[in-house]
């Protein structure tokens, strides 16, 4: 037995297994913000909706079933794209969410417009941009790859609403499930017999017949799906605008800045070449109609007609050049931003007065081979870049650009509703007609296409001389109205001028060539 007051000699033997150091454990790193968005985004679908939201959802729907299905575009599916933002609108304003609001409103104001205009290209690319500018608004896109990835950021909505709604029904039915159900049972009772005996008096006698309502039953499906689809984009809407997608302001990351030599040398030479052609089309343009014949042997439509194109082009290849020249540019120091911010200026400013060469140019090719829907879109294009690169001046005052993805949406968004606004149609009918009277058009007017053209041009139509005009009606056919759903003015003021001009035979003259 050892005594415990004698000092033990410490030993020199290996030490054991057990007792060895261990290596210190690796710790797990840390989530991306990436997967930490995505993990948020999802498990906002754990909380069930309120009663109200779902609600107002379903009120939706119904408005949706009711006046889409069976019914052309007009009054009716404005409503529905103003009644879908019904349960999203109020968590914007507790939000604060002042440009998502405003991107919103615009998104409903292309909507409405099916039932201002009749002219199914103004309609197409009115309600493509307002899904867009819908998009960008119920996700909160403020960044450049968010609001490119707005649409599946939208598709991605959609899918976590459908848990967020069940669990909602699920805790409004609760304990009264019972209740529910014998409601249910009650009601699918009521309309049975309701249907059933009104169904036999009707066929008995012609006027009752008359105040019954008429219901197509070949239309209920179509409805059930339509009214399902527009329930669950109301849903979808509230739920993003209460739990925005975390990835709405991520941002690439900021490119390398390049020396500074490096960088200048291409940006320096790309602003004296476009400040150059800049040079010679003032030049063009103030030496007039004679300068062009003799230095190009060109006439005015034929020099208008040429390289409007491979401008557009340019326009929109400086936005690129401009956005990577951005990333890459020297700021280590405020000499390197100041010089940045001018060169980078100077190609935006130079960049606009080639816009303005295009548009002249387009201008001159309308004088003279007239307007068309093309060429009217083509210019709207080339004024929306020049809009872009206008912030995109903006923006390079203080390098500070978080604000501009969003803003160019609304920029499309605004163009395409003053496309609308302006009722192309019309104006392509009153601007060929003018130019035909002062004898520029070249070619003639083109009474073929005025045929093709929609019943918003009517009001123009009625204003051309005979017998041009009573060939132009003649070609328009308007379907009347039926109900409020169906309502559109551009289709209502045309079937009032042509019926009026119908009851007066002294309007109408026949058509000759």
């Amino acid at each position: 037995m050892t005594d415990p007051l004698v000092p033990v000699a410490p030993s020199t033997a290996p030490a054991s297994t057990a007792t060895r150091t261990l290596p210190p454990a690796r710790l797990a790193a840390p989530p991306s913000a990436l997967n930490r968005s995505l993990t948020e985004f999802w498990s906002a679908s754990r909380y069930p909706a309120s009663n109200g939201t779902l609600l107002a959802c379903a009120a939706v729907g119904v408005v949706g079933a009711a006046l889409l299905v069976g019914h052309r575009l007009g009054l009716g599916a404005a409503l529905v794209g103003l009644t879908v933002w019904a349960a999203a609108a109020p968590a914007l304003v507790r939000r604060r969410a002042v440009g998502d609001l405003v991107t919103a409103a615009l998104s409903v104001a292309l909507v409405t417009m099916v039932a201002v205009r009749d002219a199914s290209w103004v309609v197409a690319l009115c309600l493509v941009t307002a899904a867009l500018a819908g998009a960008v608004a119920a996700t909160s896109a403020r960044s450049a790859p968010a609001v490119v990835l707005s649409a599946l950021s939208w598709v991605a909505g959609v899918v976590r609403a459908v848990p967020w709604v069940k669990g909602g029904t699920a805790t409004l039915l609760g304990s009264r499930r019972r209740q529910v159900v014998a409601t249910l049972r009650s009601v699918a009772v009521t309309v049975t017999l309701l249907v059933v005996f009104g169904v036999l008096f009707a066929s008995a006698d012609t006027v009752f017949a008359s105040y019954v309502p008429r219901v197509d039953i070949g239309l209920l499906p179509g409805q059930v799906v339509v009214g399902v689809l527009v329930a669950l984009a109301a849903a979808t809407l509230a739920h993003l605008a209460l739990a925005p997608p975390g990835w709405s302001d991520a941002e690439l990351p900021p490119g390398r800045p390049s020396p500074r030599a490096e960088w200048l040398l291409p940006v320096l030479a790309l602003d004296a070449l476009v400040l150059a052609f800049v040079l010679v089309q003032v030049g063009s343009l103030l030496g007039g109609h004679r300068h062009v014949l003799e230095t190009a042997g060109l006439s005015y439509a034929e020099y208008a007609r040429q390289g409007f194109a491979q401008l557009v082009a340019v326009t929109a290849l400086t936005l690129v050049v401009v956005a990577v020249a951005a990333r890459r540019a020297p700021r280590t120091s405020a000499r390197d931003r100041l010089i940045s911010r001018v060169a980078l200026g100077v190609l935006c400013v130079a960049t606009l007065g080639v816009v303005a060469s295009a548009l002249r140019r387009m201008s001159l090719y309308m004088d003279a081979f007239g307007l068309t829907r093309l060429r009217l879109f083509v210019v709207v294009v080339e004024l929306v870049l020049a809009a872009v690169l206008v912030l995109v001046l903006a923006a390079g005052v203080h390098w500070r650009g978080r604000w501009l993805p969003r803003a160019v949406v609304q920029v499309v968004a605004v163009a395409m509703l003053g496309l609308a606004l302006v009722n192309p149609d019309a104006l392509i009918v009153r601007h060929n007609s003018e130019a035909e009277r002062a004898g520029r058009l070249v070619v003639g007017l083109d009474v073929g296409y005025l045929q093709g053209l929609s019943a918003d041009a009517v009001p123009e139509f009625a204003r051309l001389d005979e017998p041009l005009r009573s060939c132009v009606l003649q070609s328009v056919a308007v379907e009347a109205t039926v109900g409020l759903a169906d309502w559109n003015f551009g289709r209502e003021r045309a079937a009032q001028m042509i019926g009026a001009r119908a009851t007066d035979p002294a309007a109408w003259t026949t058509c000759r060539g």
